[in-house]
């Protein structure tokens, strides 16, 4: 059974005097991160074009009830079965997720044979994409990554302790069947959209599909520059604390660097981390948990530099930091190939070397960079962001695009 959450859409104005009834998909509700933000801007495209959509419901397979925005808090929203199990084994339930997929299909198709709908539209990185759009509706998928943990970066969720031990098991023994499940629900797209050229790579080697590459909004508005905020010599690191963050790489490269590290996020492997942090030589590491946005806005426009060391498939909060004129020192790799010009906003590095990463981080001076830093984030606003979503959806409700 589903759990509907509400009754009335967000938005109901005339069918033939807007752009069509859209219904959105997304995996889970679980915390207002990067994706729940391009979630929410989606909407506001939606509703905000001369001639606004109808958001007729949001389907997803978990919702633990955390407010996103006013838009997507007050769509109706249909939960799968799985939806019911404690929020904690989540990350456990990956075998169950074409189940749930299914499920939510099959609602969907209820929903449209009483109230049609005229486009799906899915935010996804592992299994929104595999719901099935009734006959005759397009599906656009906005795409962060197909999941990394099927694909691209399987080896890396294999660590953090007897956990990391056991999800890696586990991730062996069904990944084949998982991988053969998402790259066949791929068909039920129409237009794939990739958040960088990196992704849109991934989409091409996972589904032999190619996408269109819509950067995702960055909150340049709000992530400003302070010139009245001094510089500390701290570096810094906002990030979920999962193994594929590579967050022990940041930790490193500081204590090389002789800089403090300053980390923002939590996760299953900050336990290991903060081990990690403790027997590393010269390492001065504060972790500060979850912050809000003002907390981190503070601390991006206070560091010396932002670490990414990961492979992103974007990396929305690397141009945050840019966004406020601090430099980037990346991995020269996924997303951050978009994001970062080198040697202009910061620093793309080929290695894992903490050495390397040292060496790049004394070469850093924030006040040579910051103009250019600045300009290099505006080209990734929220305005160009609604436009060219707004776009698209005329053409699928078009059939300009896909099929």
């Amino acid at each position: 059974m589903m759990v509907d959450h509400a009754d009335q859409p967000l938005c109901s104005n005339d069918r033939a005097g807007g752009a069509g009834r859209i219904a959105l998909a997304h995996d889970w509700i679980v915390a207002r991160r990067g994706g729940e933000l391009v979630l929410d801007a989606i909407a506001d495209a939606l509703l905000s074009r001369a001639n606004p959509c109808e958001i007729t419901r949001l389907y997803t397979m978990f919702h633990a009830g955390v407010p996103i925005s006013e838009r997507i808090d007050a769509l109706p929203v249909t939960v799968s079965p799985l939806g019911r199990l404690p929020a904690p084994l989540r990350r456990w339930l990956l075998p169950a997720y074409p189940a749930a997929a299914r499920s939510l299909t099959r609602v969907l198709a209820r929903d449209h044979s009483e109230s049609p709908i005229d486009l799906l539209v899915s935010t996804s990185s592992v299994a929104a994409k595999a719901i099935r759009p009734p006959a005759g509706v397009p599906h656009l998928c906005y795409c962060h990554t197909p999941a990394r943990y099927l694909w691209s970066q399987g080896d890396q969720y294999g660590g953090g302790g007897v956990k990391g031990l056991a999800r890696g098991a586990g991730l062996a023994l069904f990944r084949g069947r998982l991988r053969r499940w998402d790259r066949d629900t791929s068909a039920h797209v129409s237009v794939f959209v990739a958040n960088s050229s990196h992704t849109r790579e991934q989409i091409r080697l996972a589904y032999d599909r190619d996408a269109l590459v819509i950067h995702p909004p960055v909150r340049t508005d709000f992530f400003t520059p302070d010139p009245g905020v001094p510089r500390c010599g701290s570096l810094l690191v906002v990030s979920a604390l999962e193994p594929y963050k590579r967050v022990d790489l940041a930790i490193d490269a500081a204590a090389c660097a002789g800089r403090p590290l300053t980390i923002i996020g939590a996760g299953s492997h900050e336990r290991a981390l903060r081990a990690h942090a403790a027997r590393t030589a010269n390492a001065e590491v504060t972790f500060v948990g979850r912050a809000d946005d003002d907390a981190v806005r503070d601390a991006m426009r206070r560091a010396w530099a932002f670490l990414m060391p990961q492979t992103e498939d974007f990396g929305i909060t690397c141009v945050e930091a840019q966004a406020c004129g601090t430099p980037v020192v990346a991995r020269g790799a996924g997303g951050a190939l978009d994001t970062v010009i080198d040697g202009q906003t910061g620093t793309l590095i080929g290695s894992e070397d903490a050495g390397d990463w040292a060496d790049a981080i004394r070469a850093i001076n924030p006040p040579d960079l910051a103009i250019s830093c600045r300009a290099n984030a505006e080209r990734f606003g929220a305005e160009r962001f609604g436009s060219a979503i707004s776009a698209l959806v005329d053409a699928c409700s078009n059939r300009e695009v896909g099929g």
